[in-house]
């Protein structure tokens, strides 16, 4: 197995193998084919302490500004007071880490001190059953509560690195059981400190090396994540045997997954083939492949690709693989136009919609039957005319007899309005004085004659001739004249008006067929001035 030194720089070259992996090169031609960043931090071994820190911004412009997210490093195994993280270069690596919540330090933790001074299985033994009764609990508590101190409270602790090989003193072959044991009181006695997070990472060697390394696996409570260190190296002589090697690549990924724990690999990088571009561009397809929490590749001689330059072929695919794609500048391509074929346009025949009229019903309109107002004449009073007396000669007047009168029928009822007849008052004859004056007989009430029935006119009486023998002056009393004899029923003729009255009749025109139902009819306005009406002077 590699010496100490070589297993820490082992580390670094594994963080940048790792971030080789990431970039998903074709196996071929990585130059060519980059992957994208899988989201899997890489890293790498670059020194313990300062130098290590600063080399990482170096790295990463060698790399064409890749992002180094993993910082790695590992304490010294030879004492005590190393495992208890008393070193200086531990605030280096937690500055770095502060600086970006993004990093992630991986930190190498022994298990046992003289770490790496071929100490005999023999005596392993007894130092592993040692610790799994509690005697070094110590020792781990006050490394807990320095990295919390440091504010780096997070790290991935990987602890006992490969302890399925003979190199270290932390080896588990010696007594397995046991070694379990010791693991789970490290694990349950750093969780016990306040504000600490760690992870951590049970990360054997490929193959069977000197023990199987599922045999020393100490449980799913007290294990995080499940790494391997794969170096270029027997068992195997190409990278499909590491692959399918008992506790190979293979047997790993599968264990993990069984296990329900995130893979890494803390380190990997060349060593006994020598410059081997072909075993970088497979590890770097396994790890894109697999997803891996973080990698790191141990960069130094004989490991390395970065700081060591007899391997230029690996540091060529390696630089390749991990450098960021730069786009290119962009061709236009030439947009050929394509020529557009008018379409001819077909007229569409527009056929007329026939327009059929809606019969229209003549609606009859029905006339308004118009009633004319009669215009009603005011009556005037007559002004009774008085007769200046004169002395008449006394004779017997001879009554006249009247001659009955036919009277006229009405005319037909017009439209034209009646002119109203003002009567004429009557100028009373003189009587004899000798005689003396005659009583008035009552006036006979006017009789309503029946329809049709004309009523006499009464003459008026002749003055007789005065005669020449002048009789003493009498004051003539004013005659009545006598109303004739009612001559016998005639025929119903239309009514008349009475004397000293006044009617007019209008007729009412309701139309040609309306006055076909109800006959011609018409509105008649009478005027009484008889000696009721209060306009009857005498």
């Amino acid at each position: 197995m590699p010496r100490p030194r070589r297993r820490l720089v082992s580390t670094c070259i594994g963080s940048v193998t790792a971030g080789l992996l990431a970039t998903g090169a074709a196996l071929a031609a990585p130059e060519e084919n980059r992957a994208e960043d899988s989201g899997t931090a890489m890293g790498a071994y670059l020194d313990y302490g300062p130098n290590g820190v600063a080399r990482i911004r170096q790295l990463s412009r060698w790399l064409g500004g890749k992002d180094i997210r993993v910082g790695h490093t590992y304490l010294p195994g030879d004492q005590w007071a190393g495992i208890e993280g008393r070193v200086s270069f531990l605030e280096d690596w937690a500055r770095w880490r502060r600086a970006d919540d993004d990093r992630m330090f991986v930190l190498n933790v022994p298990m046992q001190a003289r770490n790496e001074e071929r100490v005999s299985d023999q005596q392993v033994g007894r130092l592993i059953r040692a610790g799994a009764q509690g005697l070094y609990d110590e020792h781990f508590r006050r490394l807990a509560e320095r990295l919390v101190s440091l504010g780096v409270p997070d790290t991935v602790i990987v602890l006992g690195w490969e302890m399925n090989g003979v190199t270290y003193t932390h080896r588990c072959r010696p007594d397995p059981a046991n070694w379990k044991v010791y693991w789970r009181r490290i694990v349950d006695v750093m969780r016990t400190v306040p504000g600490q997070k760690f992870k951590f990472d049970f990360a054997p060697n490929r193959g069977t090396d000197a023990i199987g390394w599922t045999k020393c696996y100490p449980g799913d409570d007290y294990v995080d994540i499940i790494g391997m260190d794969s170096y270029d190296q027997d068992p195997g002589q190409t990278f499909d045997d590491q692959i399918s090697q008992p506790y190979g690549l293979q047997k790993h990924v599968d264990f993990a997954r069984a296990h329900r724990k995130a893979i890494s690999y803390p380190e990997w990088g060349l060593f006994r083939r020598g410059d081997n571009p072909e075993y970088v561009r497979r590890m770097l397809g396994w790890i894109e492949q697999n997803k891996p929490l973080y990698h790191t590749i141990t960069d130094y001689c004989p490991h390395g690709v970065w700081q060591c330059k007899q391997n230029p072929q690996s540091s060529k695919v390696f630089r390749s693989a991990l450098t960021p794609a730069v786009p290119g500048p962009v061709t236009p391509t030439p947009v050929v136009p394509t020529p557009v074929v008018p379409t001819p346009v077909v007229p569409t025949p527009v056929v007329p919609t026939p327009v059929v009229p809606t019969p229209q019903v003549p609606i009859p309109e029905v006339p308004t039957p118009q009633v004319p107002t009669p215009a009603v004449p005011t009556p005037e009073a007559p002004t009774p005319a008085v007769p200046t007396p004169q002395v008449p000669t006394p004779q017997v007047p001879t009554p006249a007899v009247p001659t009955p009168q036919v009277p006229t029928p009405l005319p037909e009822p017009s439209t034209a309005e009646p002119s109203p007849v003002v009567p004429s008052p009557e100028v009373p004859t003189p009587v004899d004085p000798s005689t003396g004056p005659l009583e008035p007989e009552p006036e006979p009430s006017p009789e309503v004659p029946e329809p049709g029935t004309p009523s006499p006119e009464v003459p008026k009486p002749s003055p007789a001739a005065p005669s020449p023998v002048g009789p003493a002056p009498v004051t003539p009393s004013p005659a009545v004249p006598k109303p004739a004899p009612t001559p016998a029923t005639p025929l119903p003729q239309p009514q008349q008006p009475p004397l000293n009255s006044m009617q007019w009749c209008v007729p009412i025109n309701f139309g040609e067929w309306l006055s076909k139902l109800v006959g011609k009819q018409s509105v008649c306005v009478k005027v009484d001035l008889g000696e009721g009406s209060g306009f009857w002077p005498f």
